[in-house]
């Protein structure tokens, strides 16, 4: 599915899934996630920071599937490290899913990642 297909159900999504690979056994592993787009990418916030195990697979192998309404798309995730960085993106999650759900279910805020959807 292309690109724009993934855009416009992403307009009607909370969530979405991500399927990435895992580490040590090499299979497929998904899991859903909040997320924020702007500008034709994708920013992630791994729910224990770089503690998170999809995360830590995103470092090893940055191949990345976004599903979203029956529309994916594969391309490749990017790590985000710079802490004014990740503060930009905790901020965007901060407007879309408020200050009390940031706080609750994202504790470690160290580490975020960007995915293109262009």
């Amino acid at each position: 599915m292309a690109a724009a297909d993934l855009t416009q159900a992403l307009q009607r999504a909370r969530e979405i899934e991500i399927t990435v690979t895992g580490r040590r056994s090499g299979r497929a592993i998904s899991n859903p996630v909040w997320f924020v787009e702007e500008r034709d990418t994708l920013y992630l916030l791994p729910v224990r920071g770089s503690d998170t195990q999809w995360y830590r697979n995103v470092l090893k192998n940055p191949a990345i599937r976004v599903a979203a309404d029956g529309a994916e798309l594969s391309t490749d995730a990017t790590p985000v490290t710079d802490p004014a960085r990740v503060m930009e993106v905790e901020q965007k999650f901060r407007a879309k899913y408020g200050d009390a759900d940031v706080e609750r279910y994202y504790p470690k805020r160290d580490v975020a990642v960007e995915i293109p959807v262009a």
